[in-house]
């Protein structure tokens, strides 16, 4: 019952954040990642379910990424009031979308992993190295998607948002966020 209710619940969530995105190609290499993500967590999720709380975290990491899709991450309406408050040089919301990946992302894949990996400790370790991994490759990809179908949206997708610095913040916040969540499962009690 509660698969499906997020998984319809998100594909209505995502058909309406697909009218009228703020930028149509910026909105089309964003969602790259959901037209390759959705499949493979449903093909999982018939693999081996999620729990509950995991497929939560996915539907929240997700409905975030179709947000952010929809305005641009440089553009997050939502985080605007909190930049123009502190001063900040650029909209956030990208950096916390990069955070809460390795936060809610962990226990999912961890679960994921639980058979392979029956030990606890074996199974966070290679859950906290997966997502330290897939954060690197994800800067990667998401460079060469720029380049390779859209280079003009270069910045713009990128979210660099002038920070030379941007990829390697964002997967800093990425590993901050699946050490936290491993920190977290580390002090569960099964």
């Amino acid at each position: 019952m509660i698969p499906r209710l997020l998984w319809s619940s998100y594909a209505i969530i995502w058909l309406l954040l697909a009218i009228r995105p703020n930028d149509r190609d910026d909105w089309l290499l964003e969602n790259l990642l959901v037209f390759v993500a959705v499949p493979i967590v449903i093909w999982l999720q018939r693999r081996l379910p999620f729990s509950n709380r995991a497929l939560i975290l996915l539907w929240i990491f997700f409905v975030l990424h179709a947000i952010g899709a929809h305005y641009t991450y440089a553009e997050m309406p939502w985080i605007t009031p909190l930049t123009d408050y502190f001063a900040w040089q650029r909209n956030h919301y990208d950096r916390l979308v990069h955070f809460l990946f390795g936060l809610l992302l962990f226990r999912p894949l961890a679960e994921q992993l639980s058979t392979a990996f029956p030990h606890k400790g074996s199974r966070l370790v290679v859950t906290l190295l997966v997502l330290f991994s897939a954060s690197g490759m994800y800067e990667i990809i998401e460079w060469l998607a720029t380049e390779w179908t859209h280079p003009e949206l270069g910045i713009a997708f990128l979210g660099t948002q002038g920070d030379q610095w941007d990829a390697q913040k964002d997967m800093v916040l990425a590993h901050l966020g699946a050490l936290l969540a491993c920190w977290y499962e580390l002090h569960q009690h099964d």
